[in-house]
């Protein structure tokens, strides 16, 4: 018995795409968040070192949307070749982004 077409894996759900979008959707947040809470950070007088967290969040969102097209091009390249697909960088930056946010609104809580 044999495996399925290779067509036959493939369903109209835009699988890839909607995962895509939600690569999209946390790296805006990160980085639109990360600003925003940086600056009200420094608006209100608190330690520069307390917009660092949020600062390094927005990069890493930053980072990670410049990084979207690249992902997704290598996602749909290794799916249809039946490769294994490899976003540990990327998730990295998602987990490290996430954590500067935490740490960024830890300090400014403690200091506000």
């Amino acid at each position: 018995m044999s495996g399925p077409a290779p067509d036959d894996i493939w369903d109209p759900g835009l699988q890839s795409e909607r995962t895509r979008l939600a690569w999209v959707r946390t790296a805006v947040v990160l980085s639109t968040g990360g600003i925003a809470a940086a600056g009200l950070t420094l608006r209100h007088g608190l330690p520069v070192a307390t917009a660092a967290g949020f600062a390094l969040a927005a990069l890493c969102g930053g980072v990670l949307l410049l990084r979207t097209g690249l992902r997704f091009r290598r996602v749909q390249e290794a799916l249809h070749g039946g490769r294994p697909t490899d976003n540990r960088v990327d998730a990295l930056l998602a987990w490290i982004g996430t954590l500067c946010a935490v740490a960024g609104a830890f300090a400014f809580v403690l200091t506000a």
